[in-house]
């Protein structure tokens, strides 16, 4: 057990997480300016990046880069410094450090440490999309991205298809017409889904409808813009415990379906046999004969 009180006197520095703004600059708040200009140093995820940020604010702190490539070196020196009394400050290039961006990896080694974790509150683009979406702003999870590969989206999106929260992904804006065609695919044409895209800048926008709407948005316009998609949770929770998000295929389709995107076959078949009632023995023999 570790207990914190963040604002008593240490012989040690305080690490501080910083959000910085989405889009636009006006969403910095007052304190995380000050944080910035009374730090000995700030970790940034890309320096000539957070260089821009602190020239609009006049703040004049000495930068190091903290990044997905050189945390297993910059890691260790940082505490380092944090041990020896070194006040710091992490920022990413926007939004709330650690998600889904650098600085998970430090807070921990900075925890084992002993040293003081202060987080400050800012901008957030999964909260920002969340509360403006129509879809049920809690329960909610925020997933972070997708895989890449198609076999392994469709997987990780048939485990959270049966969860009654909201789901919140990120995503770029080359992968989402995939990643919305396979959100219909899993969840079916009329599920509820909302996005958002350039969130506080002058182009935000927000599109919602069903997913079959907006994966042939996607499909037909040009998209820009980093996204954030958010899938309504299921609120028939027993019944869709049991449902079958390939219902529209043959038994044999549907565990052939469920075999390519990465499931094993045995696992596969019991999964159609108890959506559908069947016997599993009987389908998996009909499957192989099949195959």
């Amino acid at each position: 057990m570790q207990q914190q009180r963040s604002y008593t006197q240490t012989d040690t520095g305080t690490l501080y997480l910083v959000p910085t703004p989405i889009g636009n600059l006006e969403d910095m708040t007052f304190r995380a300016v000050n944080t910035l200009k009374s730090v000995d140093l700030i970790a940034a995820e890309d320096t000539r990046h957070t260089q821009q940020l602190l020239n609009q604010f006049d703040i004049e702190t000495k930068q190091i880069s903290f990044h997905e490539h050189n945390k297993e070196t910059r890691i260790p020196e940082l505490v380092a410094k944090l041990v020896d009394g070194v006040n710091l400050a992490q920022v990413s290039d926007a939004g709330m450090p650690s998600i889904s961006d650098p600085g998970h990896e430090l807070v921990l080694a900075a925890i084992a440490a002993d040293i003081q974790v202060v987080p400050l509150p800012g901008a957030s683009a999964g909260i920002t999309s969340l509360i403006a979406s129509g879809l049920a702003p809690q329960p909610f999870t925020f997933y972070g991205f997708l895989p890449r590969k198609q076999s392994e989206q469709v997987k990780a999106l048939t485990v959270l298809q049966n969860k009654p929260e909201t789901i919140l992904f990120y995503e770029a804006p080359h992968r989402l017409a995939k990643t919305l065609a396979n959100i219909q695919t899993v969840y079916g044409d009329a599920h509820e889904v909302s996005l958002a895209r350039e969130l506080t800048k002058k182009y935000e926008e927000f599109i919602r409808g069903t997913a079959a709407e907006l994966a042939l948005w996607a499909k037909e316009n040009e998209v820009r813009g980093e996204f954030v998609v958010m899938v309504a949770g299921n609120d028939q929770v027993e019944e869709v415990a049991a449902a079958d998000p390939l219902a529209e295929l043959t038994p044999i389709d549907a565990v052939k379906a469920l075999v390519a995107s990465g499931i094993k076959t045995t696992a596969a078949v019991k999964q159609v046999s108890k959506a559908r009632q069947l016997d599993r023995q009987t389908l998996y023999q009909e499957f192989e004969e099949q195959k």
